[in-house]
This record gives structure tokens, C-alpha cells and sequence, in this order.
């Protein structure tokens, strides 16, 4: 069976995808300084670039959620891994065609943020639709990816970097260019399902009026703001708090948390028809406050850094569990419903690092007291998946 007709090759393009969006979120943080030393740039600006990435991916879930089963899935995913590719080619070569060199970079990552907002609402939903069994965990696997991809974009840039010197980063941004322009070619052979046809999907409006679908955005809020909470501050943690170098903070903190991340996301993605979703999700939240609580009261460095990437662990079955849960509840809303979850994700890892930065620097740039905070959105995920069971019992009474 050739490519047209094997949905197996799907998943492959999708999982292709999940690492293209993970060069999309990680790359550019890894070139802020050398963005300021070059361009002359105040970090201040630069950090805005990933104001701009975020609002994007919000502006593309509101724009699309009502009209990406009009236009075609296979057109709107060709059409965001070829963005993709632009944003990161333009990195190379628009600072150097603009008067202000910052106008070049924020063009560049509002065309690659394009693409990062499709992926995030279109790959999973692609991977749904393909006929097979086990979806919760196919889905979960594909999520895996990210986090692998997250890995090996941090690492095979340091390589690159240590090998061929930072001064060459414009030939990085050209070869990552490559992987979202190859897969653009790859998704326009896989064969593509619609999660439900147009004539039985539920309008948008008729979501608003559940109060499940509310919970679930609640649950998405909660397991972005857990995840990113601790990924996005992990290595300053490690570094200013445990006294390690920043080195090890990237390596064994970034990197670590995010394999941490990605193995029980393999595991449910195997064995995920022998477990029970809701208990693995409420275990995770357990485990996660938990490791917010070592992280913020340990005495150890080394046991406060494991408690970090003990975390990746915990929170690994969040974001891809949310959806799958979601999914099978609202599945005739079509991609809307993932457009929905994936905005509530974005707030939340905008707002689960937003809090530890400002407690942290209410304490003194205390670090350990910002983590002590973070512990709200476990207990809060905890919560609304005790909700959610609550409503599956009165359901199956009724």
C-alpha cells in the first residue's frame, strides 16, 4: 500500500509535526542573547517575541476554530508547516532587509507562530480521525513527540553550536527550515479524515452551553499552567536556588524535565487500553504537587533538582489526557473542540510561569516560594477531574 492510502503514514507526518512544533516553541529562546549582542537589541524587546508567539497561536484558535473543516485540513496543515519554514529561513535573512533588525525578527516569528498555532489545533485532531483503535492512546503518543522534539532541538543545537560556533546560527535557522518544508510535501500525499462530517457537527455556540466543556477548558488551563510552571523556570531555578551551573541547569534540568515528560506519554500510549485515564490523570496531580513541595522545601539541591525532573513525569499525561477525555465527549464539534483546548492550554502556560515569576520576585527572586505557589494548579486539576467523575456517575445513574 502505497503513501495515498496508508493512514499509518499520517501519523508519521503528524508525529513529524509535533517535532516541528517543538522547533518552533524552543529554538529562538536559545538565540535571545546572541539577538541582543548582534542587533543591539534590549532583551526587554526580544522578550516580546514570545508575547507575539503566543498571541498568535490565540488569534489563529479564534480565526480557524469555526472554519477548518470549510477549508480543508489537508490545505491548513500544508499551509502551517510551509509557514513554519518561512518563519525560521526568515530568521536568517529579514533582520538584514529591514532598517530596524527587530522588525525582521518579529516578522519571522509571527510567520512561524502561524504555523505553530495551526499544528497545535490541527495535528491532533488528524491523528483522531485516522481508523484505528485505541485513540486516547495514539493520541498520547503523539504528544510524546513534542517532547522528544523539545530534546533534540536544545541538544543538536548546542552541538552545533559548541562544533561550528555560535556566530553560524543563521545556518541552523536554514537547516531547521528543511523539516517543516519536507513535511509540507509529506502531508500533501498522507490521506487526511475529517473528524466529523459538516452536516452533524454541533455549532460552536451550542459548546458554550455545557457545563463539561467548561471543565474541561478548566482541566487544559490547569495542565498547561503545571507543565509550564516548572519547564519554563526549572534551569533559572536550578541555577540561582541550587547553585548548579547553567550548563547542567539546561541539560539536567530543561532537557531531563522534558524526558521526564515524554515517558509516561510513551506508556499510556502502549498500554493505554489496560488504564484508567482519569485515575492515571489524578495520580499525576498528586505526584506533581508533591514535586513542587520537594522543590520549594528540600534542603537537598540534588533532591530539589529531581523533584524537577520528577515533575516532567508527572505532568507527561496532562495535556494529551485532557484531550482525549474532551474528545470523546464532544467528538461531533470537529476540530472547534481541540481549537477550545488548546487556547485554555496557551493561557495556562502563560499563567502557570506568569505566577512563579511573580512570587518568586515578591519574595526576593525567591524561586523556592514561587514553586511553593505553583502548587495551586495540581490541586486544581485534581479537583476538576474529581468533578468530572462525579458527573460520568451521575450520568451512568440517570
Amino acid at each position: 500500500m502505497g503513501i495515498k492510502g496508508n493512514y499509518n503514514h499520517t501519523l508519521y507526518a503528524c508525529y513529524i509535526g509535533y517535532v516541528v512544533q517543538a522547533i518552533t516553541n524552543n529554538f529562538t529562546p536559545l538565540l535571545f542573547l546572541t539577538f541582543q549582542d548582534t542587533y543591539g537589541i534590549p532583551l526587554s524587546k526580544i522578550t516580546l517575541l514570545i508575547t507575539a508567539n503566543f498571541c498568535t497561536h490565540l488569534a489563529i484558535y479564534l480565526a480557524l476554530m469555526r472554519h477548518a473543516e470549510k477549508i480543508g485540513y489537508r490545505r491548513l496543515i500544508v499551509f502551517s508547516h510551509l509557514c513554519a519554514a518561512a518563519g525560521f529561513a526568515g530568521l536568517a535573512v529579514l533582520p538584514g532587509l529591514f532598517p530596524d533588525p527587530y522588525m525582521g525578527l518579529l516578522c519571522s516569528t509571527l510567520l512561524f507562530a502561524v504555523g505553530g498555532g495551526l499544528n497545535g489545533m490541527l495535528l491532533t485532531p488528524i491523528a483522531a480521525a485516522c481508523p484505528f483503535d485505541k485513540n486516547s492512546g495514539r493520541i498520547s503518543l503523539l504528544h510524546s513527540f513534542y517532547c522528544w522534539g523539545h530534546v533534540f532541538v536544545i541538544l543538536a543545537s548546542t552541538l552545533f553550536f559548541v562544533v561550528f560556533g555560535i556566530g553560524r546560527w543563521k545556518i541552523l535557522a536554514l537547516l531547521w527550515a528543511l523539516a517543516p518544508l519536507a513535511n509540507a510535501a509529506y502531508f500533501s500525499l498522507v490521506p487526511i479524515n475529517r473528524v466529523v462530517k459538516e452536516d452533524e457537527r454541533i455549532p460552536i455556540k451550542k459548546l458554550f452551553s455545557f457545563r463539561l466543556f467548561w471543565l474541561f477548558l478548566l482541566l487544559m488551563v490547569c495542565a498547561g499552567a503545571a507543565e509550564q510552571a516548572m519547564s519554563q523556570w526549572v534551569s533559572a531555578f536550578a541555577e540561582s536556588s541550587l547553585r548548579v551551573s547553567k550548563t547542567l541547569g539546561d541539560i539536567a534540568g530543561t532537557c531531563m524535565f522534558a524526558v521526564g515528560m515524554g515517558v509516561p506519554r510513551v506508556i499510556y500510549g502502549k498500554y493505554g487500553g489496560k488504564m484508567d485515564l482519569r485515575k492515571c490523570m489524578i495520580a499525576g496531580g498528586a505526584l506533581c504537587a508533591l514535586c513542587y513541595l520537594a522543590a520549594a522545601f528540600s534542603p537537598y539541591p540534588v533532591l530539589a533538582l529531581a523533584s524537577c525532573v520528577l515533575c516532567g513525569f508527572s505532568v507527561g499525561i496532562f495535556w494529551p489526557g485532557t484531550f482525549s477525555l474532551a474528545s470523546n465527549e464532544f467528538i461531533k464539534s470537529g476540530a472547534a473542540i481541540f481549537a477550545f483546548l488548546a487556547f485554555a492550554g496557551d493561557i495556562g502556560c502563560s499563567l502557570g510561569p506568569a505566577v512563579v515569576g511573580a512570587v518568586a520576585k515578591q519574595a526576593g527572586n525567591d524561586f523556592r516560594a514561587g514553586m511553593s505557589a505553583a502548587i495551586v494548579f495540581p490541586a486544581a486539576l485534581i479537583v476538576a477531574l474529581a468533578l468530572y467523575r462525579m458527573h460520568l456517575r451521575n450520568k451512568m445513574r440517570g
